[in-house]
Formats: C-alpha cells, sequence, structure tokens
C-alpha cells in the first residue's frame, strides 16, 4: 500500500495502540485521534476517559507521532444515549455500539480525520475490507463484523483495520515488542457510558423505577420486578424467584401491562423462535437478491445460523434452519454469506411458529 497520511482513533488500548504502531512502521504518516464521547460531571469514573486518554498520549510519545483529543459528548448524547433511553422506557434492549459506530465513529469522527487532511481513518477493530466489502476479523473470538453492519462501502473504502488479520494474541505480543505500555491492558467491556458502575444505579438516574409482576408463560405470577427495562430475554441472574425446580429466565415483556414473562429452565420452549420480522435494513454494498439463503446472528456472541431471508415491503421475515433462543426485539440481526457480511436489520418481533 502507497505511503497515507492516516487518521487513527485511538482508545487507549492495546488493539488501536497496536493499529497505530503497524501503520508507522508501514511508512504512513499517522496521527491520533483520542475521542471523548462522555462528559464525566458526576466523578465517579464513568468512562475512565481521562486515563483512557493518558495511556493514549503515552503511545503516541512512544511513537513520536501528533495526536488530538476530540469532543463529541454532544453528538453522542443526541444520536446515541438519547435513543437508547428511548428504547429502555419502551422496554427493548438496544445495541447502542452499533448505534455509536454509525452515527459517531464512521461519521463525525470520519468527517473530522477528513477535515484533518487524513487520507483514510483506521481503527482497532478486528474486521477486515476488500474493495468496500466488509469481512470478518481473523480472530473468531473477537470479529466485530457484527458492530459495523451499518457502516457503507463509501465510507469503508477509506477505512483501514490494521489488526483484522490477526489473532489477539498476536496483537499483544507485538505491543509488547514494541515496548507499548499498554500490551496487557484488559479489553474494555460493557458500554462505555456506563463503564464499571452498576447498570441499575446508573439508569436510575434517567428512568424511573416502574415495579410490576413477573409471570410465568402460564399467567402465574411469581415475583416483582424493578422495571421491565433493567432485563433482557434469555436472562437467568437478576430475579428474586426462589422455589424448587430449575433457574427462570426471561422469555418475554408485556409492556403494556409492564410485567416480566419467565420460563422455567435454559431449553423451555417458549426461549426459542423460529424465525423473526426485522425492519431499519442496513446493506454494506448494494442489495441482495431475495429470497436469500445465508446465515445469520441474532447476538454478537453467537455462531452463525443457516437461514432463508425474505424481503416483504420495508421488512425481512427471515426462518432459521433451527430454532434460535433468545430473539430479542430491537438488537440487531447480521447476515453473512462466508466471512463476507452482507448487511443487517433490525428485530421487531421473534416468530412464534413459520405461519406468522
Amino acid at each position: 500500500m502507497a505511503p497515507m497520511k492516516i487518521a487513527v482513533a485511538l482508545s487507549g488500548g492495546v488493539d488501536s495502540s497496536t493499529a497505530l504502531y503497524l501503520l508507522k512502521k508501514g511508512g504512513h504518516d499517522v496521527f491520533g485521534l483520542f475521542m471523548k464521547n462522555w462528559e464525566e460531571k458526576d466523578g465517579d469514573g464513568a468512562c475512565l476517559a481521562e486515563e483512557d486518554f493518558e495511556d493514549a498520549q503515552r503511545v503516541c510519545q512512544i511513537l513520536d507521532v501528533p495526536y488530538y483529543g476530540v469532543n463529541f459528548a454532544e453528538e453522542y448524547w443526541d444520536n446515541v444515549f438519547s435513543h437508547f433511553l428511548r428504547e429502555l422506557e419502551l422496554g427493548y434492549t438496544p445495541n447502542p455500539d452499533i448505534l455509536c459506530n454509525r452515527e459517531i465513529k464512521f461519521k463525525v469522527l470520519f468527517e473530522k480525520a477528513k477535515a484533518l487532511g487524513a487520507d483514510a481513518l483506521a481503527t482497532g477493530h478486528y474486521c477486515q475490507t476488500k474493495n468496500g466489502a466488509l469481512f470478518k476479523g481473523l480472530d473468531p473470538n473477537k470479529d466485530q463484523s457484527y458492530f459495523l453492519y451499518t457502516v457503507k462501502k463509501r465510507v469503508l473504502n477509506e477505512v483501514l483495520f490494521p489488526i483484522g488479520h490477526l489473532q489477539k494474541n498476536v496483537v499483544r505480543k507485538i505491543a509488547e515488542e514494541a515496548h507499548l505500555p499498554v500490551f496487557s491492558k484488559k479489553d474494555s467491556t460493557g458500554i462505555c457510558f456506563i463503564g464499571k458502575r452498576n447498570f441499575r444505579s446508573f439508569l436510575e438516574k434517567y428512568i424511573p423505577n416502574e415495579k410490576g409482576p413477573i409471570e410465568t408463560v402460564e399467567g402465574k405470577e411469581i415475583g416483582t420486578h424493578d422495571g421491565i427495562f433493567y432485563y433482557t430475554i434469555g436472562q437467568r441472574k437478576g430475579m428474586a424467584i426462589g422455589g424448587p425446580g430449575e433457574a427462570w429466565f426471561v422469555a418475554g415483556k408485556d409492556r403494556k401491562r409492564n410485567a416480566l414473562i419467565v420460563a422455567q429452565g435454559a431449553n423451555h420452549p417458549a426461549l426459542f423462535a423460529p424465525g423473526l420480522m426485522a425492519t431499519d435494513l442496513s446493506w454494506v454494498e448494494e442489495p441482495p437478491s431475495f429470497p436469500l439463503r445465508c446465515h445469520a446472528k441474532v447476538r454478537y456472541r453467537q455462531m452463525e445460523q443457516p437461514c432463508v431471508v425474505q424481503q416483504e415491503g420495508e421488512q425481512l421475515r427471515v426462518y432459521f434452519d433451527h430454532p434460535q433462543r433468545a430473539i430479542t426485539p430491537r438488537q440487531s440481526v447480521v447476515f453473512y454469506q462466508g466471512a463476507r457480511c452482507l448487511g443487517g436489520a433490525i428485530i421487531s418481533q421473534a416468530l412464534s411458529n413459520r405461519d406468522d
């Protein structure tokens, strides 16, 4: 690849730091961009943004590259967090990371990089691209293509994923050999703006608790929940339900009655569905032809499952070869053909049978 001027999105972690190192080693003119997306006004460590920024600074100083801090807190609040709260209030379980990639990282940050004269934006995502097509990262345990299905080909043509062809242990080894101080830093987990704090305590500042009944799928009331937005389909933990037998799992939500529906046993039939309906379609390249035979997954930590996809107006109807567990409205279903990520959509409902 001919030398280019490349902006590297830095998080203060080992992945983006190694991406920066590899690009500089490859002869490119690189500079770092560190995003601040959340204002820590309460002082109890929401995102540890200051510590992460200091780590990013140290890496840039060691590699002798310029760096800039950019504040997108307002954009994040308007385009990601507000949407997150609205969905929770409706009883759904949204995925803010996907929205952040679409609205922040590969939109406002991408535009900022171009405004600063960059030919391309690079990130530490475990993904790969070729001619604007999106492919899974080589490391199956770290592949992040699920979170990037809303990024379009025209943007991906000017985006680089320097570590997408590497295993995570190799990335850490490269960082250690390059004497980057973050080589052993733990990966960040969870939602950035919540950080290490208790999820419930954080949400109580924005959404009032509204207790309601916990009911079995047969309609028997067996407990009380603190707010249905705390729970997601398939969840086991966080429910004070005693008694004999197997554990209880969230099987559904009745938002009109503010009721949480549960089923006993991890393999209860109420937790499985043969398919789903989805809206808000987003294809990386051109829309495929239908019916589409491909693989799909309904959550990040899932192997892709064989399915058939049919388009019905602005919606998709997806039937899986085998029933899928815990299909969750407002999460994303993402489609693949081999390693290629075709795109995805937002789940509107699980289908109770193949005739729905």
